[in-house]
């Protein structure tokens, strides 16, 4: 079985997702889910320790060889990606259990899983596939999903967020597959690795640059780089906790895998960073996300609301370091799709326990919650730790790899920024231990802390957040042979 796992991978959880769509019963559906998602994280480790021992991974589907067949193909880089969608997924869906059963109708809740399995095998397949066309209808399976799961939300207000983010994310999935079919156009191929070797005779050709051009904004609107953010906010605010938990921890960190594949591996460094100069795109938006939006969220008092304007700073931090186009950069931008995993996972998990226990998490409502809730609130202060990047945290780990980069460049305004970014965090972050610490409750109000099932995968992911703060050596290791494979086009 184990020559088969990078299609199980993907293949075990799109087919359960009808399995738990056609039980129709809330307990059979959660174990098709659970049962899925454990898989996907046992099936991705074992991918990740045979490519770190073995090497690239290439399976052709069907047996028809590549570039002819549709091909998977694995190397450091998706690997690693695809273990962090796994594990949030692995994490996210006992928390899930609890937490749908407050927020959503039960007749829903089978759907709910439905579209989480889906969620779940369409951002897999993103990661491990060769092909290009595939990274589009992988896409859309993925989306289409997470638009249905945001709709699920009990605010009124998750069905507009759910039309703006369907529009905005059919615009990039337009722009990706436009710029997908100049490629083919020119080099009859949507093999990635064949894509690569031929790409280098027809860069001449004005189609080419063009078909860069989309697939940037397509890319960056999909992970909601300034300022193409304008869905995420509300998706994050308005979707069911579960949902927003695991969206914010893997949809935007496997776009951010796409960034790395077009512009490294099958356009190559050379063309995308000397010729086409995307560097000169990345870093200025990619700062002015850093400060816009970390200064957003310090005037905000919705906080699941605060969290996602933080989710687009902290989608700066990954850009900046690809932008540098180092090996030090990309090193940082792949440990912080691992890092911001964990960390935000953590954080909006502690407020979807808010929301299970208060049924809301405006700040005015929290005032107290560290003495009524202090599990919840002692988690939301270890994420909030690491999102600042104290030392001992995953947070620290990226930014350090980021001021390194900027300094190994002589850039010390980008390191100054990088730290002015961590301080406005800071802020936004003591906003909430504020209310929660140091303000008096209503006495009138019983508050009890939320239930074990809730608090134990926030605590696996605030550890987590911890644990690989302390020693990162084996994920600052994989970071960094992933990015210098990719600085020399490989796959």
């Amino acid at each position: 079985m184990s020559e088969h796992l990078p299609a199980l991978l993907v293949v075990v959880p799109l087919i359960l997702a009808p399995v738990a769509a056609l039980s129709n019963r809330p307990r059979a559906a959660f174990a098709a889910a659970f049962a899925g998602c454990w898989w996907a994280l046992y099936a991705s480790l074992a991918l990740l320790t045979r490519v770190r021992s073995e090497g690239v991974i290439s399976y052709a589907l069907g047996g028809w060889a590549p570039p002819y067949g549709i091909e998977l193909r694995l190397d450091l880089v998706n690997a690693f990606v695809a273990v962090t969608v796994a594990t949030i997924g692995a994490v996210v869906i006992p928390y899930a259990w609890t937490s749908v059963k407050k927020e959503i109708t039960e007749d829903r809740i089978p759907l709910f899983y439905t579209a989480f399995l889906l969620m779940l095998s369409g951002l897999l397949g993103i990661t491990v596939t060769g092909d290009v066309f595939n990274v589009f209808v992988f896409l859309e399976i993925s989306s289409l999903s997470a638009y249905s799961m945001i709709a699920l939300g009990q605010d009124r207000r998750a069905l507009t967020a759910t039309f703006q983010y369907l529009i905005m994310g059919s615009v990039g999935a337009t722009f990706i597959v436009i710029g997908i079919g100049f490629m083919y156009v020119m080099t009859g191929t949507l093999n990635m690795a064949d894509l690569a070797e031929r790409l280098p005779a027809v860069m001449d050709n004005r189609t080419i640059p063009v078909a860069f051009t989309f697939l940037t904004v397509g890319i960056t609107l999909k992970l909601a780089l300034f300022p193409l953010h304008l869905w995420l906010p509300n998706a994050y605010t308005y979707a069911p906790s579960a949902v927003t938990a695991f969206m914010a921890s893997t949809a935007t960190k496997v776009s951010v895998y796409l960034l790395l594949r077009f512009f490294f591996t099958i356009f190559g460094f050379a063309f995308a960073f000397g010729q086409m100069r995307l560097n000169m795109v990345l870093m200025p938006l990619s700062l002015v996300a850093i400060l816009a939006m970390s200064l957003v969220a310090i005037y905000e008092i919705n906080v699941k609301r605060l969290l996602a304007f933080s989710s687009v700073a902290q989608i700066g931090y990954m850009v900046l370091g690809i932008s540098f186009g180092s090996v030090l950069g990309v090193t940082a931008g792949l440990l912080h799709i691992f890092n911001h995993a964990l960390m935000k996972g953590a954080l909006f998990m502690a407020m979807g326990c808010v929301m299970y226990r208060v049924g809301s998490v405006q700040l005015s409502k929290m005032a107290g919650l560290g003495k009524k809730m202090p599990w919840t609130m002692a988690a939301f202060v270890g994420g909030g730790l690491s999102l600042i990047g104290v030392p001992l945290t995953v947070g620290f780990i990226s930014k350090w790899y980021l001021v390194q980069a900027a300094l190994e460049q002589g850039n010390w305004l980008v390191a100054g920024l990088v730290m002015i970014g961590s301080l406005m965090a800071l802020v936004y972050i003591w906003k909430v231990v504020e209310v929660a610490y140091f303000q008096e409750a209503d006495s009138d109000v019983e508050i009890r802390e939320a239930p074990l099932s809730l608090l134990i995968p926030t605590w696996v992911l605030v550890i987590a957040s911890f644990w690989f703060g302390i020693d990162a050596s084996t994920t600052a290791q994989v970071a960094t042979d992933a990015a210098e494979l990719l600085l020399r086009g490989g796959s």
